[in-house]
């Protein structure tokens, strides 16, 4: 069967990546990149490109009817950090935006959606190390809230229309084709530039704030394959927990000295973005995930450190 795939926020740290990967599986005429701004990268010459605000349900609407897709993938989101400068836009473009989506889905008989979820959805109250799929959620960033609420909305869409929504709580992502979108995690990417310009970086997180992070190119592969999975196999219609390894500013700057020998790490005192670090997990149970379909990380933080650093270099 031919797929035709939307990708709504196809700019962003994701979506750039999420777009080459399907057009090379799909073809670039069958993958539709779309987002509010122009794209500064090869996407919109390599296939079609859509103006699109998630929030103006009639331009939607006409994208559905032009393109009659079979995916679509909602990426467009307002970030924690990014988020908590402007609580009620990041509530109306996470929530509204996603709702705008399912409802579209619904009409124009898409047969799968894709929506991110984070492990920010999780709270202060969550079980810190190994956080399991089901546990006490109580966010406390309007982020995680709308992530929450989300998830919340793609299981009652699953369960009282018969949508196949699928969900990944992506940990910190990390990867060097796309800038970061204003994410708490986001220093595990800046690190990498500054160490390789500058040879010191100060980071705005303490030195023993662990989190769970993965590989950009292990969140693509993981996407794709729950994507390509079996109905029958996804037992969970809220969003799956997923995670490729946990490490501290300090575990990852000390992986990074045995390529650069001379770096250094300093630390920003009273960063708000600490208090968000310090209500996420440590670590992520996602059992359930390698049980119902197959899920297994290829990244570990040695060879995510080597592949980071050899291709900055290159780029």
């Amino acid at each position: 069967m031919q797929e035709t795939i939307l990708v709504l926020g196809s700019n962003g740290q994701i979506g750039t990546e999420l777009v080459h990967t399907l057009r090379k599986a799909h073809g670039e005429s069958n993958v539709v990149a779309c987002d509010i701004r122009r794209p500064d990268y090869d996407i919109k010459n390599a296939g079609p490109f859509e103006f699109v605000n998630v929030l103006e349900k009639d331009t939607l609407a006409d994208l559905f009817a032009r393109y009659k897709p079979t995916q679509v993938y909602l990426l467009a989101a307002l970030l924690s950090a990014t988020g908590e400068q402007n609580p009620k836009l990041a509530w109306d473009l996470n929530m509204n935006g996603l709702l705008n989506i399912l409802d579209l889905a619904l009409t124009y008989k898409t047969a799968k959606v894709y929506w991110p979820s984070s492990i920010a959805a999780f709270g202060l109250n969550s079980p810190k190390q190994h956080t399991p799929q089901f546990c006490i959620m109580d966010p406390n960033t309007v982020y995680g809230i709308s992530k929450l609420a989300g998830e919340r909305w793609c299981e009652y869409y699953h369960q009282r229309y018969g949508l196949d929504v699928r969900s990944i709580r992506y940990p910190g992502l990390i990867s060097w084709k796309a800038a970061p979108g204003g994410g708490t995690t986001d220093y595990a990417i800046h690190i990498f530039h500054d160490a390789l310009k500058k040879g010191t970086y100060n980071c705005f997180l303490n030195a023993e704030t662990e989190l769970p992070m993965m590989y950009m190119d292990d969140a693509i592969r993981g996407t794709i394959e729950l994507m390509e999975a079996p109905a029958e196999q996804i037992s969970i219609r809220s969003s799956y927990n997923l995670t490729g390894f946990s490490f501290t500013p300090e575990v990852l700057a000390a992986e990074i000295k045995n390529h650069i020998p001379g770096f250094s790490l300093q630390y920003t005192e009273s960063d708000p973005r600490q208090a968000i670090a310090d209500s996420w997990p440590k670590s992520i149970d996602d059992s359930v995930a390698s049980k119902d379909w197959g899920w297994k990380p290829e990244f570990d933080l040695a060879k995510m450190t080597t592949d980071m650093l050899r291709n900055l270099t290159k780029s």
